[in-house]
């Protein structure tokens, strides 16, 4: 199978570092899974170090979306790596399927899904294990006004969260304890995204965690639960790392809660991550339909080949057995995302 591998933060020449520490990681941890199997992947003249193993890189130094309209097709398979962002992932998954090039991850219906965390609340609003969430339409700061209505709500709640619909990792998340402060998490929320609307969602007590799992489209399979290590500055959250994995008292709980959600969304496949909050229950936050940072960890203490196993998920096999051997911990630090052992 001729394999085309993108990690869209270095296929394009981002030079954010809290954005290209995980990307670069991830896409060179699938790239040494898979140098045996001859893929390529792009790689932008902006972006160097790529330790690709014996995998083809091909520079690219124009638009991704224009070099994937004119060679994707020259490809079997193609295994993208995008932020649900602007719905980005969505985009480029659906140009990979309509050039009739299978997609190693889930289909672009599934990716709409899991990219606009309203919809993604809608299909599991009558789960009680999804945190509460309320689409707010707004479209120009203007209409600020239009929000009073929401005053009272703090008189029910001492903490909110607001968020982007399509945001990714952290971005734009903050926790509010105001209605002041809701209009100026507005300001943020509408430099980051597009959409007339952002979410306001219940504030939950407990552990940031996520699951992660491989999915054949019809049967998930839990591979970890993780910590998330998120800071909180000035109410605006960031993702700094966690561990792999988490020894939890809902650890089996969660795992099954984000089987069975991922096994809800018809065309989820390949690997996948739950965002979750482990509480007084285990409460699913959201899914991302893709590679997710737990992997560059996963893949070192599992008891089989990660990316190849995505490949063979993809297409129908799942592994008969998670094995996890060790513990490892993920620190963003600059440029790059380290891996430490856990002495237990």
């Amino acid at each position: 199978m001729n394999i085309l591998i993108f990690e869209f933060a270095t296929a394009t020449g981002v030079q954010d570092p809290s954005i290209t520490a995980e990307g670069r990681a991830m896409l060179e941890g699938l790239l040494l899974d898979l140098q045996d199997m001859g893929v390529d992947y792009l790689v932008s003249e902006d972006v160097s170090g790529i330790n690709g193993g014996s995998c083809r890189p091909i520079t690219i130094g124009k638009d991704l979306g224009h070099w994937l309209d004119g060679e994707i097709q020259n490809y079997d398979a193609c295994l993208p790596i995008a932020p649900e962002e602007d719905y980005m992932l969505y985009h480029l998954t659906r140009k990979i399927e309509d050039k009739g090039v299978k997609v190693i991850g889930s289909n672009s219906n599934a990716v709409m899904t899991c990219s606009n965390k309203f919809k993604t609340y809608k299909h599991f609003k009558n789960n009680s294990n999804i945190i509460k969430t309320e689409k707010v339409v707004f479209n120009h700061l203007e209409e600020y006004k239009n929000l009073k209505g929401y005053k009272k709500i703090f008189h029910e709640h001492s903490k909110m969260v607001v968020k982007p619909a399509d945001g990714v990792s952290c971005s734009g998340v903050q926790v509010i304890k105001s209605f002041e402060e809701l209009l100026e998490a507005v300001v943020t929320i509408k430099r980051l995204t597009n959409l007339p609307y952002f979410l306001l969602q219940d504030f939950v007590e407990g552990t940031p965690a996520s699951v992660s799992l491989l999915s054949n489209g019809k049967t998930a399979l839990p591979l970890s639960l993780n910590s998330q290590k998120v800071g909180l500055n000035n109410g605006k959250l960031a993702y700094n790392g966690g561990t792999v994995p988490l020894e939890h008292k809902l650890s089996e709980k969660a795992k099954d809660i984000a089987k069975r959600a991922v096994e809800s969304v018809e065309g989820l496949r390949g690997y996948m991550g739950v965002d979750m909050i482990l509480g007084e229950d285990a409460y699913i936050v959201e899914i991302n339909s893709r590679l997710t940072t737990p992997y560059t960890a996963l893949r070192k203490i599992l008891n089989f080949n990660l990316g190849k196993a995505i490949i063979n998920s993809v297409n129908g096999k799942l592994p008969p057995k998670v094995v996890l051997d060790g513990t490892l911990t993920l620190k963003k630090e600059g440029n790059h995302l380290k891996l430490k052992d856990v002495i237990t």
